[in-house]
């Protein structure tokens, strides 16, 4: 991780002791990411929050030390990020990630800086000095607000879970404690936006019932709808890069990836990608619309306890590929159409598409499709009618920097020692 200015990766490392507690034991040390160690206590943090919470899946602690490194992830050339950590008594209860997004900003005329990867034991004290040290990193940046969770932008893993603990997160997507809402709450963040996530089993099987419909959009549309060619990756990867940039500029929390964050993101879902549920939607051949739809990978991940070795041996990485043929469930994580060609039913051919696909020739037994704007009425009405069910919701909170809890200027919790 890049180290900060002087002066306040001094601050950062100083104690931070919460405002009802006077002991040295209860002493919480906030400390930048800088070192092996460091970034090993950060990615381990939520294994004893989520250790009786079976819905929870352990992320590969080599996804997420690559995920927090600068020279590989192409955010970084252009954005910045510091990764914090915070210890009380040597162990790590918290954690958080904060970032600062030019290209945000600039499009939306907006000063706000981002927080995300937030964990936090349950404790006020701890997730106070967390959110106080990250304000403390955006206020030195110029920022004036703080927004998330969000890690780097909306394009990668946002939002907090409030509603729909009692299912399992799908891959990509957060899982949360319920009592984080009232962490944040209490720190002074308020809701900005929520997001929805849709569940799909086709128990009415819908693709049956549409499929006449669905033959009658494409001809009278003159749409086709045709799986990506991987023999072609970089010219169709430009192909859905012009549909994602002009489909998603007037969406709220949008920002353009870069050419290279696009590319780095198309090659990591490749990886786990199926041909055949990629899928390009074309009128008279412009691209007009695409879908992605991936495997559920948690549910291969979730035994492995975030570790492919053991002793140095492979027995995780083996596991993984043998469960990964056994994989029930998937997730459309992207489903875009250009502004002109909304209402003409080209997402639901889509949708059916896959689910059609999904369903009748891989035996998937349902899909998560999502998430969306709580407020994009259009594409959640487009859900809703192909038989989706409205199953979890994520919160996107703000607050602006330098406001008190109660209102007034605040001081840093930031304290000398």
């Amino acid at each position: 991780m890049r180290l900060l200015p002087l002066q306040l990766s001094q601050q950062l490392t100083r104690s931070v002791v919460g405002r009802s507690a006077g002991r040295a034991a209860d002493a919480i040390e906030v400390r930048e990411v800088r070192t092996r160690r460091d970034l090993d206590r950060f990615a381990k943090v939520p294994w004893p929050i989520y250790r009786d919470d079976p819905r929870w899946v352990p992320p590969l602690l080599l996804e997420v030390k690559e995920f927090l490194n600068r020279k590989k992830h192409p955010f970084y050339l252009h954005g910045d990020a510091t990764a914090l950590v915070a210890l009380r008594g040597g162990r790590a209860v918290g954690r958080i990630l904060v970032s600062d997004d030019p290209h945000y900003n600039e499009l939306h005329g907006t000063n706000v800086g981002c927080f995300g990867m937030f964990e936090s034991i349950e404790d006020q004290n701890v997730t106070d000095a967390l959110l106080d040290a990250a304000s403390d990193w955006l206020t030195a940046r110029g920022r004036d607000s703080i927004m998330g969770p969000i890690d780097y932008s909306t394009n990668y893993p946002c939002g907090l879970l409030i509603d729909g603990f009692d299912t399992p997160p799908t891959v990509m997507m957060n899982h949360n404690r319920p009592y984080y809402s009232g962490l944040l709450e209490a720190w002074g963040l308020a809701k900005v936006k929520d997001l929805y996530s849709w569940w799909f089993t086709d128990p009415n099987n819908m693709v049956e019932k549409w499929h006449r419909r669905a033959q009658r959009l494409a001809k009278r549309g003159g749409v086709t709808i045709r799986p990506v060619n991987p023999n072609d990756f970089d010219a169709e990867v430009e192909r859905c890069v012009s549909v994602y940039n002009g489909a998603r500029d007037a969406n709220w929390g949008f920002v353009k990836l870069s050419e290279a964050e696009f590319l780095y993101m198309a090659k990591q879902i490749a990886r786990i990608a199926k041909p055949d549920l990629t899928l390009l939607a074309e009128v008279d051949g412009k691209p007009v619309g695409f879908s992605v739809t991936v495997p559920n990978l948690n549910e291969a991940i979730q035994p492995l306890n975030g570790r492919l070795t053991t002793f140095g041996v492979p027995l995780g990485l083996a596991r993984l590929v043998r469960r990964t043929k056994r994989i029930k469930t998937a997730r459309m994580l992207i489903l875009d159409l250009l502004l002109e060609y909304r209402r003409r039913g080209i997402s639901e051919l889509l949708i059916l598409y896959t689910l059609n696909y999904g369903k009748n020739t891989i035996g998937y037994q349902g899909a998560e499709l999502g998430w969306t704007l709580e407020d994009n009425y259009l594409i959640n009405r487009t859900v809703e009618a192909v038989g989706a069910k409205h199953y979890k919701t994520y919160r996107i909170y703000e607050k602006g920097l330098g406001v008190e809890r109660g209102g007034n200027e605040q001081g840093s919790m930031i304290n000398d020692q």
